[in-house]
């Protein structure tokens, strides 16, 4: 609690020159061909310029980590970030609703569920004592698919000697609907894991591989669009509690036109992306309704598997049918 109040003096100390730059930790490259968030970033930033606010893009992890940046956040050492949905997760486990396979149709169901559920009121309610804020959250690229190193997958049984990647326990679950395994490995050591064959696989967009250099390793990609893969915005309160009124609507302002150009980015890129996977080598397989209909079904376990509580389930699927 002290360093939080030190924080706040030396904000209030240099209110301006916080009010002109507004830092940013960027989740991974600064590449609008194939970033989903570095395309939000961009059209937020572009109205924050125009309002007198210069947005720092601070390269990924050169802030810190998650729980880093999670940390300088909440004592308002940090403006922005683009997190994990984990770093919200983590005091509200409500949000996981979005992970949930097959929720959504496409990233705009998504986002016509997030405003009419009114989740950031209640999501920003229940992270208020931490300091934070959630602002948005943006999608990555298209829905997520079934990346390997050397196996194709059209059917769950394809994956039945597979070794996949996970983010979390829920996505254990998934696999284990799936009837495959899966075990949690961290981000920066899934390219030796790949190579090594520690694991065979994981579940991300179809830009993820280019994007990462991982293509000379990465050959299949199968197209389940199980997932909507997303990034959470997450601000200082102290910071945007800071902010003039005039301030406050330019950020306002600011986030609806990053969810625009997110979306047209998205809009164009749904196709072309599975093609820019073909360029380098990776062989595509694209299901048929039938094919991601299996997934689909199987993938209704993970709903009643325990690892969110049966009423925040029932909250997300009704909001899901309601906005369809």
């Amino acid at each position: 609690m002290k360093l939080k109040h030190i924080a706040l003096a030396a904000l209030m100390a240099t209110a301006s020159a916080a009010s002109a730059e507004v830092k940013i930790a960027l989740d991974g490259a600064p590449d609008p061909e194939v970033s989903g968030t570095y395309n939000w970033v961009m059209g937020f930033s572009e109205v924050l310029d125009k309002a007198g606010m210069k947005v720092r893009e601070m390269p990924r992890d050169s802030v810190g980590n998650e729980a880093e940046k999670f940390d300088q956040l909440s004592t308002g050492l940090l403006e922005l970030s683009l997190s994990d949905v984990r770093a919200i997760a983590q005091v509200d486990p409500f949000i996981y609703g979005l992970r949930l396979p097959y929720m959504f149709d496409d990233a705009a169901h998504m986002q016509r569920a997030l405003a009419d559920g009114s989740i950031f009121d209640r999501v920003n309610e229940a992270v208020a004592d931490q300091d934070v804020m959630l602002l948005a959250i943006v999608p990555i690229g298209p829905s997520s698919g079934i990346i390997t190193t050397d196996a194709a997958v059209r059917t769950p049984a394809d994956m039945a000697d597979l070794r996949m990647r996970a983010l979390d326990d829920a996505q254990i679950a998934l696999y284990k609907a799936w009837g495959t395994t899966g075990t949690v490995v961290p981000w920066g050591e899934v390219p030796a894991g790949l190579q090594t064959g520690v694991i065979d696989g994981y579940l991300n967009s179809p830009f993820v591989p280019i994007s990462f250099g991982q293509t000379d390793f990465v050959k299949n990609f199968s197209d389940s669009r199980t997932i909507i893969p997303i990034r959470a915005v997450i601000a200082s309160k102290m910071w945007y509690d800071g902010l003039s009124d005039a301030e406050r609507s330019a950020v306002t302002e600011a986030i609806a036109a990053g969810n625009a150009a997110t979306q047209a980015w998205l809009d164009e890129v749904s196709s072309t992306s599975l093609e820019a996977l073909e360029e380098k080598g990776v062989t595509v397989q694209r299901l048929t309704d039938e094919e991601r209909g299996a997934f689909r079904e199987r993938s209704k376990q993970v709903y009643d598997s325990g690892l969110m509580p049966s009423d925040d389930v029932k909250v997300w699927t009704d909001l899901s049918d309601a906005t369809r």
